[in-house]
């Protein structure tokens, strides 16, 4: 992992398109089924739309049925994790490592061999293919 980013929200709203913006610094979620990635299958790594940092293999990425991309685990160092209790509920929200942005949430429902589902919001990544 490189040095950590940070910025202004004024510097990200200028270099993150709106939705971006919403959903990596502001915390939001796009429509399920919305994204073009979730149909991504050639080979690859997906980046975090925000600093382009490696945030998950293609190899790990999986159909879910949530209606977001789906993997079952980041790059080593890639992601961080704090407690999310908005909505009235636990769930433990997912984060850049590098620059800080929301990405989505991890649930423990996911495939072995982690057992973990890293639901991810489409409009926080980039796709970068082999």
């Amino acid at each position: 992992m490189t040095d950590k980013i940070a910025k202004t929200d004024a510097e990200w709203a200028a270099s993150l398109d709106p939705d971006q913006f919403r959903v990596l610094r502001k915390h939001g979620t796009e429509a399920p089924g919305s994204s073009p990635l979730n149909h991504e299958k050639r080979q690859g790594q997906f980046l975090c739309a925000g600093c382009e940092a490696a945030l998950f293999d293609s190899g790990t990425k999986y159909e879910s049925g949530s209606g977001w991309p789906s993997f079952y685990a980041p790059l080593e160092g890639a992601v961080d994790t704090t407690e999310d209790r908005s909505l009235g509920m636990r769930r433990v929200e997912v984060h850049c490592a590098r620059c800080g942005g929301h990405l989505g949430h991890v649930f423990p429902d996911g495939p072995r061999p982690t057992g973990m589902r890293f639901c991810m919001n489409g409009t926080a990544l980039k796709f970068k293919p082999e």
